[in-house]
């Protein structure tokens, strides 16, 4: 299970650090109905055939519950129980992973809540099998609760990671997508952190990872791109390039594909109303061993769903 223990205490904890403050026009925010990506003219509409067939893994999540066992049978966990990251005592709720329309659309939402001392939170991963390629998401993040005070220190995720074995295990690898709408971790409220992880160490805390962050609001629908190839990762949120890591951060080896929501220790807000946060996702995408621009991306995810396609697998297991 891909516990994040790490985080439940520290946050990044990085050797280097490059903030960025971007605009609200630097970065397109695609607001409103749950769609897919549009793609650029200019870009190319198909990509180039191949002598071997693709690996690739799709999901529009079209379920019902989460306990639906095409969920399950499709290779996604539903995470339940304790354990980090997190405030104590947070339980993982599976019944809070829910599956409702959105402009039409089916969407996967997760739902976080707290009440200042039964806290609940939300994850959902996919099996262990990723390495090189393009990640793609698009997701809706949420600046403020659907229902309480605000300013609680949420984290709204997409990301991929590697059990740590031992600490400072050389075969850790993590590449993630942590927005932060409240702050946290010493930083600044409306934050996106882009962070690769060579390894770190639970007690006493070290971390070796490097993050970049872009300070703006996130609110509403985004499209996230993730490249792992060649010695670098890049990450782009709606088509612009925002970090790109490369040695010794690079991973080594296989992950799974997660999505989470969850709170900071500590930065809950003493308040003993209830408030709930939700994150939205409307579909997940992996190319195995390419790597795509986002605007391929874009082809991709259209073409997947012209052919009527609201599920693919065909990643080999590890």
């Amino acid at each position: 299970m891909p516990a994040r223990t790490h985080r439940a205490a520290t946050g990044p904890g990085t050797k280097t650090l490059l903030r960025v403050a971007v605009p609200a026009a630097g970065l397109a925010l695609v607001a409103g109905a749950a769609t897919a990506l549009t793609a650029d003219h200019d870009a190319p509409a198909a990509l180039a055939a191949s002598d071997s067939p693709r690996a690739l893994l799709f999901d529009d999540f079209h379920y019902t519950a989460h306990d639906d066992p095409g969920l399950s049978a499709h290779g996604w966990t539903v995470r339940s129980g304790g354990g980090g990251p997190g405030v104590p005592g947070a339980v993982w709720d599976p019944s809070n992973v829910t599956f409702p329309d959105a402009d039409g659309e089916p969407v996967m939402r997760l739902e976080s809540s707290t009440d200042g001392s039964a806290t609940e939170q939300t994850e959902v991963y996919h099996a262990r099998k990723y390495h090189e390629g393009t990640y793609a998401a698009r997701v809706r993040f949420a600046d403020s609760p659907v229902t309480g005070p605000d300013g609680d220190h949420v984290v709204q995720t997409f990301f991929t990671i590697t059990p740590l074995d031992h600490p400072m295990d050389p075969d850790y690898g993590e590449a993630d997508f942590e927005y932060l709408p409240n702050g946290g971790w010493g930083g600044d409220a409306l934050s996106m952190y882009l962070t690769t992880w060579e390894t770190y160490r639970p007690d006493p805390w070290e971390a070796v990872n490097t993050h970049d962050v872009v300070v703006r609001s996130f609110e509403g629908w985004h499209d996230l791109v993730m490249t792992i190839s060649g010695g670098e990762v890049a990450y782009f949120i709606d088509g612009r390039e925002v970090a790109r890591h490369g040695e010794p951060y690079y991973p080594e080896t296989p992950m799974s594909v997660n999505v989470n929501q969850w709170f900071i220790v500590d930065g809950l807000t003493g308040s003993g109303e209830y408030r709930a946060y939700h994150q939205d996702v409307d579909w997940v995408l992996h190319v195995k061993d390419e790597v795509l621009t986002p605007e391929q991306v874009a082809a991709e995810v259209g073409a997947l769903r012209e052919a009527g396609t609201g599920f693919t697998d065909t990643v080999p297991a590890v």
